[in-house]
């Protein structure tokens, strides 16, 4: 992204953290003349140890200078995650960890290796979906053929996990609360999206999704920031019925950066067993 972009996204990111911090938490009267919800920039500053011209000029994305260790104080203040301190010092810093020998990785799709091809067959009743760090799905098993959508009927260049998410009705019928589901992803992918700060190919896609669907943008906005969430998934099966799915998402080791996203049948319910038959059948 470019520098008028990224200060953008640090803008936008460090207001939706503000607003999530109640003043009482913070140690604030709760006042009667908040007109928004969340801490004030000047509460924020003075949490920081920084002036509130300081902080303000940050958050509206003014090209300042800026240090490691007062964002460590921002970060503090703001209550930020590892993944969501991560994503702050990239935007920031403008520093990019998919920097590799002074260029971006290669944007070939990358191709999955014998011992994860072999990997996938083993997890015969984990639906498990491997994707880049674009997100676009470059392996998967049979159970995720079942559980999702025959990925085989989709075009190579259509094979993203945030595009399939708001384009086919299979997925948005699949799971219960699907604004929940998408989130996880979103929230992963806004994680590859402060990583990769010098690939223009994500603010492209990014304004491509808010064109064509504007439910995308609002979800986008209130996204987090997670490079592994772990979540419990109900889905509504059109042939098994009620499914409940545990995931678990892990990076594979390497310079192509992949994920392996693996939907692990809950323990105690009918869920392997549906998907069983759903194997044989």
């Amino acid at each position: 992204m470019n520098r008028q972009t990224r200060l953008q996204a640090l803008s936008a990111f460090l207001k939706a953290q503000r607003a999530k911090i109640s003043p009482e938490s913070a140690g604030f009267p709760q006042g009667v003349r908040r007109r928004t919800p969340g801490l004030r920039r000047e509460e924020v500053a003075q949490l920081a140890g920084v002036s509130p011209t300081w902080y303000t000029w940050l958050e509206q994305g003014r090209d300042i200078q800026v240090s490691s260790s007062v964002l460590d104080c921002v970060a503090a203040a703001l209550r930020l995650t590892v993944d969501e301190r991560k994503y702050l010092f990239s935007l920031a810093l403008e520093t990019s960890a998919g920097m590799q020998g002074g260029g971006l990785l290669q944007e070939e799709q990358p191709q999955i290796s014998a011992s994860m091809s072999r990997i996938l067959q083993e997890l015969r009743h984990c639906p498990t979906i491997i994707s880049d760090r674009r997100c676009r799905i470059v392996g998967w098993n049979e159970a995720a053929s079942h559980v999702f959508i025959n990925f085989d009927d989709i075009p190579a260049e259509e094979r993203n996990l945030i595009l399939l998410l708001f384009t086919r009705k299979e997925f948005r019928r699949l799971a219960v609360n699907w604004e929940h589901f998408a989130s996880g992803f979103l929230a992963i992918f806004r994680a590859y999206y402060g990583q990769y700060v010098e690939d223009e190919w994500y603010e492209g896609f990014l304004e491509e999704m808010k064109e064509r669907h504007p439910d995308f943008g609002q979800l986008w906005e209130h996204s987090k920031v997670s490079t592994a969430p772990e979540v419990t998934i109900e889905f509504r099966h059109s042939k098994a019925g009620k499914m409940l799915f545990e995931l678990t998402s892990l990076q594979a080791q390497g310079s192509a950066d992949l994920r392996c996203s693996i939907y692990t049948p809950v323990q105690g319910s009918s869920t392997e067993a549906k998907l069983k038959q759903l194997l044989g059948g």
